[in-house]
């Protein structure tokens, strides 16, 4: 398989790669990851912003791009990093692991893993299954409405494992995005990381 999507020339190269990103863009120093905070930046799809509701693995529906939403798994996992870094005092999550493939050509473009707070309901998926609700829906039913968060966006090579789930070659080149959630009262409502395929996905970021 041709590597199509492994831009040469590191955080330059990457740069340039999404120069047609709607919208004006600032890079920061030192290379091409970004922290973005604030409504004045998004991930885009095709041109276009996802859903909010719906998140990256909704952004084909949004679109209009008939797509193929599959779960990988849906466990319980313990994650100390992620607890500091989100300050929460339990490192208990329950994570559903999904990828998202275009109809048209089988390619998958997605590759997200949901870290949940282990409240009522959530605590339920690992032994249940998300069935035929949606996360959004499975979000709302255990009280947990994102209303505020941040988003980190950087790119790199994806790995051997990860390469499997998307169809892909190792060191292929990806969107890495990191989203945090929190509810009005600043309460962790949810934690997405997603690997997400530059071909499609675009980061814009909007100032002044």
């Amino acid at each position: 398989m041709l590597d199509r999507r492994r831009p040469a020339g590191g955080s330059a190269a990457w740069r340039q790669a999404y120069d047609h990103a709607r919208g004006p863009r600032r890079t920061g120093r030192g290379g091409a990851d970004h922290h973005c905070t604030g409504k004045g930046s998004s991930v885009l799809f095709d041109g276009r912003p996802p859903d909010d509701r719906l998140g990256w693995a909704g952004a084909p529906a949004r679109k209009g791009v008939e797509s193929r939403l599959r779960t990988l798994a849906v466990h319980e996992t313990h994650d100390s990093g992620l607890a500091t870094q989100l300050r929460l005092e339990k490192n208990t999550f329950a994570c559903v692991e999904r990828t998202r493939e275009l109809v048209a050509d089988a390619t998958t473009v997605l590759y997200e893993r949901s870290y949940l707070p282990p409240v009522s309901v959530i605590r339920e998926l690992p032994a249940q299954g998300l069935g035929q609700d949606s996360l959004a829906e499975v979000l709302l039913r255990a009280g947990l409405r994102p209303d505020h968060g941040e988003q980190r966006v950087s790119g790199r090579r994806i790995d051997a494992h990860e390469a499997e789930l998307l169809l892909r070659q190792p060191g292929n080149w990806f969107l890495d995005a990191r989203r945090t959630s929190r509810a009005a009262d600043g309460s962790f409502a949810e934690h997405v990381a997603g690997l997400l395929d530059p071909d499609h996905f675009q980061l814009t970021i909007a100032f002044g």
